[in-house]
């Protein structure tokens, strides 16, 4: 945004008075920089959060198969077991 001033001073010995323009730049890109930073930061959080999730899920599953398999391995002892007893 650009504001120009104009002021009109008259000195006592010259008819035509003097004339100063004033010219004043306010923003810029900072206010834009800004937002893009922030923009890129929420982007990053996200895709951490949306990986955390899959981590978490995939920590799971692996654990439970791990879970069925020693119970797979507990039943195929049980059953030896009692062909043992037989």
């Amino acid at each position: 945004m650009v504001e120009e001033r104009t002021t009109h001073t008259t000195t006592p010995n010259t008819a035509q008075p003097n004339t100063t323009t004033v010219i004043e730049r306010r923003g810029g890109g900072g206010t834009v920089l800004i937002g893009i930073a922030l923009l890129v930061a929420v982007i990053v959080g996200a895709f951490y959060l949306m990986n955390q999730s899959r981590n978490e899920t995939a920590e799971t599953t692996a654990i439970t198969g791990a879970a069925e398999s020693i119970g797979e391995g507990a039943q195929k002892v049980g059953d030896a077991a009692q062909k043992a007893v037989e």
